[in-house]
């Protein structure tokens, strides 16, 4: 089978979740690949930059699709930058049927899952995801933010006075955040200890007392906007359960930001709750871990990420949704294939009708082909129908019936693998050719 195959086994299919990365996740260019190639995801990702660029003082285009990484890390641009790809790509998967029973988000990505589940709308979630990456912008630098490899009950000993713990992502990994020199003391002492302890490459020290300078100004804020009840059941960072009536308040909006990210307690809140497939929306696949780590049920569950570093993000995010249908979580292909050129083709229902089902996956990717002239367009769909043995297709390529093509289609596509073959040795050997001299 080919790298882009995915194979799976489908089950009866449980409830699922979208989860929406927090800071750290983006990259340049995130989303551009999306947004030439997917209509929905393009007009969802123009109607987020529109409601963002009123509250920027750059374009948010010129700062995700440009060239100075250290301008999108900034977190002044990186938070708005992962609101509009998070909420695009939500748009773009529901087109495809990916409808999620819940949703959760991890620090500022539970903005976009605020926004899509109803509670926010565009243009209140917009003024507040951009106000919060302004004001945290603006505090002093100094601090900084470490991920343990161990438990909430082993890292809480060692804190001290101007340090907390800023996400609790699995049973057995913890983030501390705050004062840069006691952050890394703290660090050292659980490296000497046998924990791994990494340093995370951000500009400040998230979900700590360095935060409060700029609480009351983003409670201000906060007080502005409409709140309405959640279409979609919605997890709390802040507490790790549903969100209540009160969910989605300025007061609310200030304990996320002061308050540490229960993610463990949200995902086993899901599974309690009988989810059983997650789903990254988000530019990376930082969370699959944090995700695995904090289930405790050994019942299979599906992870899945909508985008990756290693791949193209058209190639990312078909391999997500052949990996959901795989595993038994609705797809609608016709929406996935919208306005291209293909069609359905009847599986035989018993072994050895000698019919090739497989695509060619040197096609993929070479353009649609409703945009070739037409007559191109044709002989196009003649070859391939040939290639693949496929009667039905060969008959409506040309307009005629099925039964008028079972006697000639052995001795067409046998003709075709010889001269293809004959073609691939021509290219091997020397050729003679005369030109017409000057």
């Amino acid at each position: 089978l080919g790298a882009d195959v995915v194979v799976g086994r489908a089950r009866a299919a449980g409830e699922t979740v979208m989860v929406f990365p927090g800071q750290g996740s983006q990259r340049l260019g995130m989303g551009a690949q999306l947004y030439e190639q997917f209509p929905v995801f393009a007009a969802a990702f123009d109607d987020v930059v529109d409601a963002l660029d009123q509250y920027l003082r750059l374009p948010l285009r010129q700062v995700m699709w440009g060239d100075d990484e250290g301008l999108l890390n900034s977190t002044e641009f990186a938070q708005p930058s992962l609101f509009a790809v998070e909420v695009a790509l939500f748009a773009l998967l529901r087109f495809w049927g990916v409808v999620p029973d819940y949703v959760i988000g991890h620090s500022v990505g539970e903005l976009a899952a605020a926004q899509v589940a109803g509670v926010l709308s565009l243009q209140d979630a917009a003024k507040l995801v951009s106000a919060r990456g302004r004001l945290m912008q603006a505090l002093p630098a100094g601090g900084a933010m470490v991920a343990v490899a161990a438990s909430q009950h082993e890292v809480e000993p060692l804190l001290v006075e101007g340090v907390d713990i800023a996400a609790l992502n699995a049973p057995g990994s913890v983030v501390i955040s705050g004062d840069q020199a006691a952050v890394r003391l703290i660090a050292n002492r659980l490296a000497d200890r046998g924990y791994r302890a990494h340093e995370l490459a951000v500009p400040h020290a998230f979900h700590s007392s360095l935060m409060e300078p700029m609480l009351e100004e983003f409670a201000r804020l906060a007080s502005e906007i409409v709140v309405e009840q959640p279409q979609i059941p919605l997890i709390s960072n802040v507490t790790g359960q549903l969100a209540n009536a009160d969910y989605g308040s300025a007061g609310y909006w200030v304990d996320h930001i002061r308050r540490p990210v229960r993610f463990a307690d949200s995902v086993a809140s899901l599974e309690a709750m009988g989810t059983s497939c997650f789903i990254e929306a988000g530019p990376t696949s930082g969370l699959g871990a944090a995700i695995e780590q904090s289930l405790k049920s050994a019942e299979p569950t599906v992870s899945v990420s909508a985008l990756s570093t290693d791949k193209p993000e058209s190639v990312a995010v078909l391999r997500a949704a052949a990996r959901l249908s795989t595993s038994g979580i609705p797809v609608d292909w016709q929406s996935v294939f919208d306005d291209r050129s293909t069609q359905t083709v009847n599986l035989p229902t018993y072994a050895f009708q000698r019919q090739r089902f497989w695509l060619d996956a040197n096609r993929i990717g070479q353009g649609d082909p409703a945009s070739q002239p037409q007559v191109q367009n044709v002989e196009s769909r003649f070859w391939e129908a040939v290639e693949r043995e496929d009667v039905d297709g060969l008959a409506d390529s040309i307009g005629v019936t099925a039964s008028a093509m079972q006697t000639v289609l052995p001795a067409l596509s046998s003709w075709r693998r010889a001269e293809r073959t004959q073609s691939e040795l021509d290219s091997w050997r020397y050729q003679v050719t005369w030109l017409s001299s000057p």
